[in-house]
């Protein structure tokens, strides 16, 4: 399977609506005229993505003082999320996308290398979107570790 069309800066970020860990329907359109990071992780609860969600939640308050709003999206349930918001005591909402579509309209889903070896799966992947919905900053690949830092270091955050 190839991998999903990737998006550029500048590009209209594609539109959606998916229940969050509380099974609410949010919609990127809920947060017209705000800036917004939507990143895209594998899986709840797993290592690398505990420590992403966690370096988010750590870092929430300069994010929002700068304008930004925080989406994490990943194929899990809204079961699973609730679970893992309350676990990790997460204060911004994650989003289910059980079916891959909202993935694959932003190139977060195909094939990657994982231990050496080609699989397909969810991309990690982080978009910084504008106020007026387009792509300012579209990462791919990018590692758990250290995740927000390189971000805030990229939006001009670090004081």
């Amino acid at each position: 399977m190839p991998t999903s069309t990737r998006l550029e800066a500048g590009d209209a970020t594609p539109a959606f609506t998916l229940a969050d860990q509380d099974g609410a329907q949010v919609s990127l359109a809920d947060y017209a005229g705000t800036k917004v990071i939507v990143y895209f992780y594998p899986a709840a609860s797993t290592p690398g993505c505990t420590k992403e969600a966690c370096d988010f939640r750590d870092n929430i308050n300069s994010l929002k003082s700068a304008g930004y709003q925080v989406l994490g999206i990943s194929k899990d349930g809204t079961d699973t999320l609730k679970r893992f918001r309350k676990e990790q005591g997460l204060n911004f909402p994650l989003l289910s996308d059980a079916d891959l579509t909202v993935h694959k309209a932003y190139g977060a889903y195909g094939e990657k290398s994982l231990y050496g070896k080609t699989v397909t799966g969810t991309i990690r992947s982080t978009f910084v979107l504008d106020e007026t919905g387009r792509i300012v900053l579209p990462l791919y690949n990018v590692r758990a570790t250290g995740h927000v830092a390189m971000l805030r270091k990229r939006l001009g955050l670090d004081a």
